[in-house]
């Protein structure tokens, strides 16, 4: 295990890297980078992300690479939020920016965003026992907890952030009673779908954590508007300071920084929505972002605490998995993976869980209808919110599960080349030697790899007995033919006494 690990937030409006030095279980930030790229301000209208703001975030990773020369990869994750979740041309440019960076990026959906948000302000609050209302607003998106002892109650991800709002409603840096009051209608136009369970559910206390609140609780208490936070009163007064400016270029506040000067009045607005919706007179400002949260929860994955283990038992539960099937199915097809790739036989390979997610999840489909279940299944994973995973995860979950039964000549959106076919084979394999679902346990089936597929020897005798299975294994055959591979299932010789 290292005892340095490091996140990196690739943020709508900023890109950070915080570097965080293990002990006794917990994290000591010790050193990080931010990068102003304003990545969200590059998003046309049409959801593509231009050349420009491209660069800006290339240029970023460019340098949080030379920092992190030496680092393992699994000690590192790196989580992209709102405007690489929905720039269309987000994929070509996570391309290059792996590249860049030299590590993966993972593009992570709302819910989870404000989960390990969560993670991370719970580690800073000096009683996270209490009931606490969370509020970051980003550059591209506004997240909302509410949460209690380190596990969150509620959680949503709403589309607005600072950087959208500055653009849309004060463009130009210009700033009057109108673009205030149609931009704070916005706000509490979409904080509408929330309040009710927010208040329902209840809080002891409102906390703000990233760079909107941060700076907000500068400007507010340098400027002795406010003191020990964020108020409503303090908040009112910044209202009047900016319309008595009339250009952002005219405001001269102490507090506030200028990388921070372009994107304030889209975060002051969202803010005052907050405020007024929610009925806060007050709000703390933590520390803990999403970049902590992530670096606990790559903590909790080292200590064999992964999410994602956790999640996945919870929708065999939600969705009335046949748990003994499930991970008979889930045994044979590891153990299948590890005699044709070695390094699976390892209980904490990557693609050797990715395969046992998938294994445990393929029949959660079930529950909405038997006919296509594996399409319902695949639609699952792929769209539901799933604690821990990212879209990618997601996505590649959706691949394996869709192709695990029917034919494979319809599977199109799957590289021929990919990593994901060996994983693909073992399923589809343990899907059928498991078909009968009874206790009679796994015979001794060896799997090896050829020029052109895969071969699989049985003890001698053992179709003969299963006409179920030996009618199964040929239906197999000739799916992997229809797509240009070779499926070969014999006996095994036997052994001359």
């Amino acid at each position: 295990m290292h005892d340095v690990i490091a996140a990196i937030d690739l943020g709508s409006n900023s890109f950070r890297l915080q570097v965080g030095h293990i002990v006794n279980d917990q994290i000591y930030a010790f050193d990080g980078l931010k990068e102003s790229v304003r990545l969200a301000a590059g998003l046309s209208a049409d959801k593509w992300l231009d050349a420009d703001a491209q660069e800006r975030g290339l240029a970023a990773l460019r340098q949080f690479h030379e920092r992190l020369a030496g680092f393992a990869p699994e000690a590192v994750r790196a989580v992209a939020t709102n405007t690489l979740r929905v720039a269309k041309n987000a994929p070509s440019f996570l391309l290059k920016g792996e590249e860049a960076l030299g590590f993966p990026i993972e593009v992570i959906a709302g819910r989870e965003e404000a989960r390990l948000i969560y993670v991370g302000v719970a580690h800073t609050l000096p009683d996270p026992h209490r009931q606490q209302l969370i509020v970051d607003i980003g550059g591209g998106s506004t997240e909302f907890i509410i949460g209690k002892s380190f596990e969150p109650i509620l959680l949503d991800s709403l589309y607005m952030g600072c950087v959208g709002y500055s653009l849309r409603y004060f463009p130009g840096g210009k700033i009057d009673k109108r673009s205030f009051h149609e931009a704070e209608f916005a706000a509490r136009h979409e904080l509408q779908t929330i309040v009710h369970d927010y208040r329902e559910a209840g809080w002891d206390v409102a906390v703000g954590s990233s760079g909107t609140a941060r700076a907000l609780t500068e400007i507010l208490e340098e400027s002795g508007l406010a003191q020990g936070g964020i108020t409503r009163e303090g908040l009112e007064k910044l209202r009047t300071a900016f319309l008595r400016a009339g250009r952002i270029d005219a405001i001269d506040l102490p507090g506030l920084r200028d990388d921070r000067l372009p994107v304030i009045l889209g975060g002051l607005a969202i803010m005052y929505a907050v405020f007024q919706e929610f009925g806060l007179r007050r709000m703390e400002f933590s520390e803990g972002a999403l970049r902590l949260g992530v670096l606990y929860d790559l903590l909790g994955r080292y200590h064999h605490l992964d999410l994602r283990d956790a999640t996945a038992d919870a929708f065999m539960a939600r969705y009335c998995v046949n748990v003994r099937h499930a991970n008979q199915v889930a045994d044979t097809a590891c153990d299948l993976l590890a005699q044709i790739v070695p390094a699976a036989a390892e209980a904490e390979n990557l693609d050797r869980r990715f395969l046992r997610w998938a294994a445990l999840l393929h029949e959660v489909g079930i529950s909405v209808a038997h006919a296509g279940y594996h399409r319902h299944s695949a639609y699952i994973v792929a769209h539901a919110d799933m604690p821990g995973f990212s879209r990618m995860d997601q996505a590649r979950l959706m691949r394996i599960v869709i192709a695990h039964r029917g034919k494979l000549d319809r599977l199109d959106e799957i590289d021929p080349r990919g990593v994901d076919w060996p994983l693909i084979a073992c399923l589809r394999l343990a899907v059928t030697i498991h078909r009968a679902r009874d206790t009679r346990g796994v015979p001794e089936i060896t799997l090896s790899q050829t020029r052109r597929g895969y071969l699989v020897e049985t003890p001698p005798g053992w179709l003969q007995k299963l006409p179920l299975t030996a009618a199964a294994f040929e239906e197999e055959r000739q799916q992997w033919h229809a797509v240009g591979r070779l499926l070969t299932v014999r006996a095994r010789a036997v052994r001359p006494t």
